[in-house]
């Protein structure tokens, strides 16, 4: 008796078209955005204006300063070293003040750098600005993970993740295309625009993460960051709860094997496909289209699929299936006087294999990022996952440059140890027997 009766009130409330709206945005991937409009804006802004200066920032400071390419490039990795701290001190304030505070002072950081960018004239001035903008960006990632249990109904954390992933591509695709328009139609002197374009894209998505209601409160004690207004301060917790945290700390090693995976594109791509293989210059632009195109278009579907697993199997296909396209990556290097077309489709097929490690596992481990970070500690472990990103990043471009120029195949040998590697650590990031199974 009880059972119809619950059939008939769920029918009875249910606006129509709601189960069909939902079964669409299920297909599609899409998590839940009721109540997440600012939330969801501030990203599209965000990203937006990052697209619009990615692949021009040295095209911008040779053309405004008349420094060489060398002294450009040293000034930018400096200003890169001396913003390492900066996870460190993103994990204290948040902290202190919570993900929404640290996230749009983080963008008020990074607006104020791009606008320095636009007075700079020396190499120091550009060291120093680009401290002040990868700061803010330091900060912006050591935060920002953890709004996304104010934003999400409590499971969908993943896809969550997957559609900010997916949304901020689309936006730095669709930044790059406006600059590149730009600057064949007006120049290099359009350059100025868009970097203050980008410092004004950032002042406002920190006014719409400021003006930002969440609807929800972290449901799950777990879900850190978390207050009784929804965004406020957490409990202070340890750099030594940190070290002790086993579990976290090989998750933060199993992040950092990929961000060195994820450095691939823009350090050794274009290199390695020109200068080594001697390829057609348009395959390395070619491919970074179709990882774009792919990481935007597909992850949403993707994650949605991968949801029904436990992140750490997830995070362990994702490496085995990195592993495969790292070994694809260097399978031209055997085959001397292979005919172009045959090297393209083997490079073509290696990216696919790349864009889809990466959708496997950037979601799982921002997700468990955020599930692994007990409350009382909750900033210092972000910080600390956050310095996987830092410390990955700026060791990246002298790593694996360094074994190219050594023997070819070294960068690839390496990735794929490493994804192999990490194949086990993802396995030991399984929840303990007592923790309840998924449904």
């Amino acid at each position: 008796m009880s059972i119809p009766a619950r059939r008939r009130s769920v029918r009875r409330g249910a606006p129509p078209g709601r189960g069909r709206r939902r079964g669409l945005r299920a297909r599609a991937g899409l998590p839940a955005l009721t109540g997440a409009g600012r939330f969801v804006a501030a990203h599209a802004v965000d990203s937006l204006g990052t697209g619009l200066v990615f692949a021009f920032t040295i095209v911008y400071l040779a053309h405004a300063t008349h420094l060489s390419l060398a002294e450009i490039g040293a000034a930018l990795t400096l200003g890169n070293l001396l913003a390492l701290p900066a996870p460190a001190l993103g994990g204290l304030l948040l902290d202190r003040f919570g993900p929404k505070a640290v996230v749009a002072l983080a963008s008020l950081v990074s607006a104020a750098g791009f606008a320095a960018f636009l007075v700079v004239r020396s190499a120091w001035q550009i060291s120093l600005a680009y401290l002040v903008v990868q700061a803010g960006i330091n900060l912006y990632w050591t935060a920002a993970r953890n709004l996304v249990p104010l934003a999400c109904v409590p499971g969908e954390e993943r896809l969550w993740f997957g559609f900010i992933s997916s949304l901020r591509n689309l936006g730095i695709g669709a930044g790059a295309a406006v600059s590149a328009v730009a600057l064949a139609l007006f120049g290099p002197d359009s350059l100025y625009v868009l970097i203050a374009a980008n410092a004004g894209t950032f002042l406002c998505a920190a006014l719409l993460f400021l003006t930002w209601k969440p609807a929800r409160s972290p449901a799950a004690p777990h879900a850190s960051g978390s207050s009784e207004d929804r965004g406020g301060p957490a409990p202070r917790g340890s750099r030594q709860a940190v070290l002790r945290d086993g579990r976290y700390l090989l998750l933060v090693a199993a992040n950092l094997a990929f961000v060195l995976a994820q450095m691939v594109p823009p350090v050794l791509l274009a290199v390695y496909v020109t200068g080594t293989l001697h390829a057609g210059a348009w395959i390395p632009g070619t491919l970074l289209v179709i990882n774009t195109a792919a990481v935007a278009v597909l992850t949403p579907a993707i994650t949605r699929r991968s949801a029904r697993h436990r992140p750490h199997r997830a995070i362990a296909g994702g490496f085995l299936v990195g592993a495969g396209s790292f070994a694809l990556f260097a399978a031209p290097l055997a085959w001397q006087g292979a005919p172009g077309w045959a090297v393209a489709a083997v490079l073509v097929a290696a990216m696919l294999l790349f864009t889809l490690s990466e959708i496997l596992s950037s979601p799982a481990l921002n997700e468990l990022s955020v599930v692994l970070a007990p409350a009382a500690a909750n900033g210092r472990h972000q910080a600390a996952f956050q310095l996987s990103w830092s410390i990955g990043g700026a060791a990246a471009p002298v790593v694996l440059t360094t074994l190219l120029s050594r023997q070819p195949v070294l960068p690839w040998l390496l990735l794929a140890s490493l994804s192999v590697l990490a194949v086990p650590a993802a396995h030991a990031l399984a929840p303990p027997d007592r923790e309840e199974a998924l449904p």
